[in-house]
């Protein structure tokens, strides 16, 4: 298994597979490289790109460093562009788009970006329900109560309760608790909900935002939302897709922009 080292001594673990230009995919909350959509999505890219997948810090085959800064995580996914020849196409789901913002308003190796889904869900409105989500999250995690912080973060995404609790009753429970602390990276990357629009408003590089058409309307407004604050930015919506997108609907998109 590869791994790259990050500035601040963080191992990172990815994988690598088929060949063309490279195509870093970035995951987001709760998912690395075992356990997420990032894996079937490489399969069906890698006829036309060299496809990167990486474990985030602090999960899967990664390891972590303390205390978390948004900028130590750039760091991270720079070291995986200089392992990948120096520059690279991104895709970002969900708060990997966030951290995806981050890095190419730093980083003028990421030649071309796609987001689905930034969930900048304060955009619609509902400040108050993101602070406390916050709140209650760091209060969970100072505690040590892992499982209640993934069910916390499961409700706060729309997973209805009867359903998060059938999951916490099955046997992966336990490894969702152990990357439980990411919870807060992620969070403290979303920056209380809302796009950053001074950062997104220095990325000149093409990009392309989607939102799937069956999504959560606060979702599908964050997408646009993000789109009007990239100034080359293309807004287009899939569908019948939720957060949780289909790779067979969502490659051939991709195939498409980052191969013109």
């Amino acid at each position: 298994m590869p791994t790259v080292i990050s500035a601040d001594g963080t191992t990172i673990a990815y994988e690598h597979t088929g060949a063309g230009p490279a195509l870093i995919l970035v995951d987001g909350a709760m998912c690395y490289r075992a356990a997420g959509p990032m894996r079937p999505l490489a399969a069906l890219l890698r006829d036309s790109f060299t496809v990167y997948t990486y474990d985030r810090r602090g999960r899967g085959d990664s390891s972590d460093t303390r205390p978390y800064a948004t900028a130590r995580e750039v760091e991270d996914l720079q070291a995986l562009i200089a392992a990948a020849g120096g520059q690279a196409y991104v895709y970002a789901i969900s708060s990997g788009a966030a951290l995806t913002l981050a890095t190419a308003a730093v980083d003028s190796r990421i030649t071309k970006l796609a987001l689905y889904e930034p969930p900048f869900i304060a955009e619609a409105g509902d400040d108050t329900r993101t602070k406390e989500y916050t709140e209650r999250l760091n209060e969970l995690l100072d505690a040590g109560q892992k499982g209640d912080a993934v069910a916390l973060f499961m409700r706060h995404v729309g997973m209805p309760a009867p359903v998060v609790d059938g999951i916490r009753a099955q046997p992966g429970w336990a490894l969702l608790e152990a990357i439980a602390p990411t919870l807060a990276y992620d969070d403290q990357l979303l920056a209380g909900g809302r796009v950053p629009r001074d950062l997104a408003s220095t990325i000149g590089v093409p990009a392309l935002i989607l939102a799937g058409g069956a999504s959560p309307q606060a979702l599908q407004q964050a997408a646009k939302a993000t789109a009007d604050a990239l100034p080359t930015a293309t807004h287009r919506t899939l569908d019948g897709q939720t957060h949780d997108v289909s790779p067979e609907a969502l490659a051939p998109t991709l195939t498409e922009f980052f191969g013109t």
